[in-house]
C-alpha cells in the first residue's frame, strides 16, 4: 500500500506540471484571475460528483470540523494565482523545483512538529539532506535561467 501511495503521489506531482503547462499560456491569453477562476469551477464540478456518486451517505456536518481545518482551502487560490503568473515567466521546471523546495521544507516542519493533527516523524539526517538536494538542484536550475 506504501508503494502505491508513493507512485499516486508522484502522478499527481506530474499532474501539475501539466497544469502549470496549461495555466501558464491560458492565463495569459485570456488574464491571470479568470485562468485561475477556470480551474476551480471545473475542479468544483468533478469534485461535486465524486461526492455525489462515491461520497458518504451520511457526512459528518462540514461546519463541525475546527475551523483553523475550514482555512485550508485559502492555498490552493493562491497557489494557483502564483502558478499561472509565474509559468511563463520562469518556465515549468523552475518553478515546479521551487514548488518542490517550499513543500519538502515547510513538510519537515509540519512532520517535525506534529502541526495540524500530523504525526510527529522528527527531522533527521537523511531528511536535511533530502532538503538540501532539492535546494541544490533548485540552485542548478535557477543559475542555467
Amino acid at each position: 500500500m506504501k508503494l502505491l501511495s508513493i507512485l499516486l503521489v508522484i502522478l499527481a506531482g506530474m499532474g501539475l506540471s501539466v497544469e502549470a503547462g496549461i495555466l501558464g499560456p491560458l492565463g495569459e491569453q485570456v488574464g491571470h484571475y479568470w485562468a485561475s477562476l477556470s480551474l476551480f469551477g471545473i475542479e468544483a464540478a468533478l469534485t461535486y460528483l465524486l461526492v455525489l456518486f462515491w461520497g458518504p451517505r451520511n457526512p459528518t456536518p462540514f461546519l463541525s470540523a475546527p475551523g483553523w481545518q475550514l482555512t485550508g482551502g485559502v492555498w490552493g487560490p493562491a497557489y494557483v494565482i502564483i502558478l499561472t503568473i509565474a509559468t511563463p515567466i520562469i518556465g515549468i521546471t523552475l518553478l515546479m523545483t521551487g514548488v518542490l523546495a517550499g513543500q519538502v521544507a515547510k513538510s519537515l516542519l509540519i512532520d517535525h512538529y506534529g502541526w495540524f493533527g500530523a504525526e510527529r516523524r522528527p527531522v533527521n539526517r537523511r531528511r536535511v539532506i533530502a532538503l538540501a538536494c532539492v535546494a541544490a538542484s533548485l540552485v542548478l536550475i535557477a543559475g542555467g535561467h
